[in-house]
Formats: C-alpha cells, structure tokens, sequence
C-alpha cells in the first residue's frame, strides 16, 4: 500500500487478497495443463503458447507504462495548467495535501457525460481527467469527494494492481484467438506416440484457455468492484464527507441514464478506469449483470457510504 494519509480497508484488503490468490491458483493450473499439454505437442504449437505468453507479457508492460496516454487518448482529453482551470486546480491541490501524495497532471475532457478517472503506473506518473459536464454539474464538495475517490485509486496502485490481474486473462484470450486460427488452417491434428490416432492438441488447447479466461474474466471483475468500494470509502474517510460523494453518485448515475445508449457505446472502453460505468444502470439490473460489471450496483455504494457515515459518526 502507498504511504498515503489513505485509511486502509482490512476488510476489503482480505477480500482482494483473496482474489488475487485465486487468480494465482488458476494461472498455476493453466501452467501446470499446458505442460501436460505439452508431452503430446508438436513444436509449432509449443511456439504458439510461447509466443501468447511473450506477446501477453508485451501488452500487459505496455498497458502498465502507457495506461495514462492511451486513457487521455480514449477520452480526447487535454492537460491544463492551474491557469486555465484553477478552481479545479484548487480542489486537486487540497486532496493532494489532505492524502500526502504527489499531485497528478490534471486533465479535462470536452464530453457531456459527467465522469472521471484517474491512472498512472505510479504517483508521479499518474494523471487525473474529469470531463466537463461533470465540473457542470456537481457542487465542490461533490466533485472534491470524486477527486479523492480517483486519487484513492492512483495512492493504492490499482494500475499495478489490476494489470499483474489481467495477464491471465491476456494470454488466455491470444491462446483461443491462436489455437482457433491454427485450427481453421488444418495445424491441430498431432498423432500420438503410437500413431494410432490424431490428437486436436490445438482444440484442448483452445478448450482449457476458454475456461481460464472465463474464470479469470470473473475474477478480475470482482477484484475491480472490491477496488471501487475501497476506493468510495477512502475518499470518503479522507474528505470526512460521505454525504458529498453520495451526492456525486446519485447525481452522475441520474445523468448517466439520461444519455442515449450510443453516446454512451463510445465511451464503455474506459469503463474499468470511470468513477461510474458508462452504462444504463437500473435498480433491478439481474444478478447475471452485475456479476459482469466493473462497478458495484449504486445501492452496494451508497449503503456503503452509509456505513462510512456512520464511522465518523461514532469518533465525533
């Protein structure tokens, strides 16, 4: 954990701990299948696995070390100097001081969707974005309590954190893009020792990726909805005013649902960095899609600020 002024959320800390080591378990039995794999493998299918593991490794150190770029990037976001935006600026400054933390390069993004994000590999080389509409909309103390939900993220290194996370899923995903191709061009029969038969050494290939990348998609989606409740109660803690951020959810997700779905579609590619998903979201959305979300539900978040209330509460 950074050294922050961030209070720490054991609870939640042992709940990702015990994701992570989940992941763990499932990419040392993906290995462990793909030497089994490998006593009946040709050559050219052993390359294969090599070259999606060098391949998942380059994109996993890309993402790490670019994430900034490639997210201001997605956003069409501009940096801007203390000049140009200093009530923000301000609001930035004093988390920053609040939290013992570097402050961030801070960015806005000319979109009518209110949201924000925060990413960088580190504290010195992280970068803050909010769009405008939601400097339109929220108050200060609303848009301070978002601005430390997202600095939250940069201090606990949840960059880090959640790529170490996907490299699982990364190679698994170019292992089935692989071994299908291999396989529509006639490269998967293999025969046995014995030449009594042909082993589809790409299909079981194919079939044991296809079952690690969809427990790791499980996994990892789990490991972001904890990192977003740590992220709300960090913040919350740090400002000392849950009711804000409350505000600012209730506030966001109302103006979200009154985008059309389309205008949202662009923007779903930053869903897993945005303070809130970039989606319709409804009170009676299924188990199976929540499931599937890279945030909790509001109703998870806002009880939880509630509990966070309640905390400070109890110390006055």
């Amino acid at each position: 954990m950074a050294r922050t002024r961030y209070a720490p959320d054991r609870g939640l800390t042992a709940r990702m701990t015990a994701t992570i080591f989940l992941l763990g378990l499932v990419f040392v039995g993906f290995i462990a299948a793909i030497i089994g794999i490998g006593a009946a493998t040709h050559a050219s299918d052993a390359v294969i696995v090599l070259f999606a593991l060098v391949l998942g490794g380059g994109f996993a150190i890309g993402s790490l070390f670019y994430s900034d770029k490639i997210a201001l990037n997605a956003a069409g976001a501009k940096l801007v100097t203390p000049q140009e935006a200093p009530k923000l600026h301000g609001i930035v400054d004093r988390v920053c001081a609040l939290a013992d933390m570097p402050k961030p390069r801070v960015a806005i993004a000319q979109s009518p969707l209110p949201n924000a994000f925060a990413t960088g590999r580190n504290a010195d080389k992280s970068v803050l974005c909010v769009t405008t509409g939601l400097m339109n909309r929220l108050e200060p103390a609303e848009l301070e309590g978002v601005i430390a939900h997202e600095l939250s993220h940069v201090a606990h290194k949840d960059v880090q954190v959640m790529t170490i996370a996907s490299f699982l899923a990364i190679v698994a995903g170019l292992l089935i893009r692989f071994a299908f191709y291999g396989e529509l061009f006639g490269g998967g029969g293999r025969r046995d020792n014995n030449n009594q038969g042909a082993l589809p050494i790409l299909l079981i290939i194919m079939g044991v990726s296809i079952v690690v990348y969809a427990i790791s998609f499980l996994l990892i989606r789990l490991l972001s909805r904890y990192r977003e409740l740590s992220a709300d109660r960090s913040g919350a803690l740090l400002t000392g005013q849950p009711s804000a951020l409350k505000s600012a959810l209730i506030k966001v997700s109302q103006d979200i649902n009154r985008i059309p779905t389309r205008d949202l579609r662009a923007a779903t590619s930053l869903n897993a960095f945005f303070f809130a998903p970039a989606a319709h979201l409804s009170a009676s959305a299924s188990k199976l899609s929540t499931i599937f979300s890279t945030h909790p539900s509001l109703e998870r978040r806002l009880a939880e600020l509630d509990k966070v209330q309640q905390q400070l509460n109890q110390r006055r």
